[in-house]
């Protein structure tokens, strides 16, 4: 009797997890780091992984390949838009609690230099990682650091390799996703990342799809936090989850 008991409230309670897991709402973060608003989405969506019901996946994708595409110009090349940007993100920054401190340069950090490099150092994480994606969460806040942070390279790759060293990885690692960025495969993987946020009619960067229903609700920008929540039935607490519940 107290057996049959037993198994029955385990049965329950794998019920509920399998009810559960089937409820989680599903949200693709497109991103580059060579975009300081997906860096705010990114750190915004990732301290909500564990607050929403969701499973989050990051999408690295190629924001030039984005810009190219959907014919958009990128702010920094509109002279008005680029005053407000600089002013924008010291605000920005405060309030999401990011340390967004613009490169000295940034015309050649973010067009000269760009980040196709970085990125495809990025799908070569993301390929190799098994179980999740930790690895590439971690190098990419890395990288969003040196080129946003402090100032520093994001294309060569000594700089691909400290920064990947700095998130955890080991030197024979990165020497094998060194090798790994530069082949067709990844080239492709890139490509193809960045053609699906095209094909969710993609201008710019951060782009969030949400998958509700058996339909993409997409999101642009990093001040669509409340229309997100409402789009997957949960709530917004500010930028500081976990404070919020203080």
């Amino acid at each position: 009797m107290y057996n049959i008991v037993i198994i029955v409230e385990i049965s329950n309670k794998k019920i509920n997890i399998l009810q559960m897991a089937s409820s989680r709402k599903v949200i693709e973060l497109f991103y580059d780091v060579i975009s300081p608003y997906s860096w705010l989405g990114f750190e915004v969506m990732c301290r909500y992984r564990n607050v929403w019901n969701i499973d989050l996946k990051l999408r690295p994708a190629f924001l030039g390949g984005i810009m190219q595409g959907s014919g958009n110009k990128p702010p920094g090349l509109v002279p008005n838009k680029f005053l407000y940007m600089t002013t924008d993100l010291h605000r920005l920054a405060q309030y999401f609690q990011v340390p967004i401190s613009p490169p000295a340069d940034p015309f050649e950090a973010m067009f000269e230099k760009g980040s196709l490099s970085a990125m495809r150092f990025v799908a070569a994480v993301q390929e190799r990682e098994v179980g999740g994606d930790k690895q590439v969460e971690q190098v990419s806040r890395e990288l969003w650091m040196r080129i946003w942070s402090q100032d520093k390279d994001i294309t060569q790759p000594a700089s691909l390799s400290e920064a990947a060293m700095k998130a955890g990885l080991s030197a024979s690692e990165v020497e094998e996703l060194l090798k790994l960025s530069t082949s067709k495969e990844i080239k492709d993987k890139l490509k193809r990342s960045t053609q699906e946020a095209l094909d969710h009619r993609a201008f710019g960067f951060p782009l969030a799809v949400c998958h509700v229903n058996g339909k993409a609700e997409v999101f642009f920008g990093s001040d669509r936090f409340e229309l997100i929540a409402h789009c997957i039935g949960e709530k917004w607490m500010g930028p500081q989850p976990a404070a919020a519940k203080l």
